[in-house]
């Protein structure tokens, strides 16, 4: 495996803006870098169990069959609505920390595993990057290795990013106009993935 094109991969697809990556951001803006690691890393480690499974062959489902993936995609699509919706409404009052609505670690594994996005990735990754032949189980399973340690850091960073956010804005309505930047970036980067 040429190990040097899989990781500019692998950090490409992890640090560019992203549903998982605003999530984090917001998520991280309202409550901190360390009360967003376990969204944070739940989310990497359902990316990256993704990759295994597809390197697996379980991936090959979505190309069979047209309609798991679009039952998906509509489900993906329609709960990042609702949520960007609830993060574009909160009026300023609820910009606090008790009253922001947290993205918890389990609604970020499930972001990965519903999200067809994840699974085009992750085969993406295997069809490109995975060797054939004998011991291509295991070079699947440091690829996962290596995507997970790749998407913590920059997730993490995406995470400090929303954490300086609170420096920058510190206003109640300087922090709601970006809350709903974000919840507007959340719905395009959810409806440009559907209509892709």
């Amino acid at each position: 495996m040429n190990l040097m094109p899989f990781l500019l991969f692998a950090f490409v697809a992890s640090i560019t803006p992203g549903p998982t990556n605003i999530l984090v951001l917001t998520n991280s803006q309202h409550f901190g870098v360390r009360a967003t690691l376990p969204a944070l890393l739940s989310a990497c480690v359902a990316a990256s169990a993704i990759v295994l499974i597809s390197g697996a062959g379980a991936g090959e489902m979505l190309h069979q069959y047209p309609l798991v993936r679009q039952v998906m995609s509509w489900a993906g699509v329609l709960w990042l609505s609702w949520m960007s919706w609830q993060l574009f409404c909160a009026p300023a009052a609820n910009v606090s920390r008790d009253t922001h609505t947290r993205f918890t670690a389990r609604a970020a594994a499930l972001l990965q595993v519903i999200n067809p996005k994840t699974w085009m990735m992750a085969l993406a990754v295997v069809s490109l990057f995975a060797p054939a032949g004998e011991g291509a189980l295991r070079d699947i399973a440091l690829m996962a290795l290596w995507f997970l340690l790749i998407s913590v850091a920059c997730l993490l960073c995406w995470a400090w990013l929303g954490q300086a956010v609170n420096k920058v804005f510190r206003t109640a309505a300087a922090m709601v106009r970006f809350q709903r930047l974000m919840a507007l970036c959340l719905f395009i980067s959810a409806w440009a993935g559907m209509l892709a």
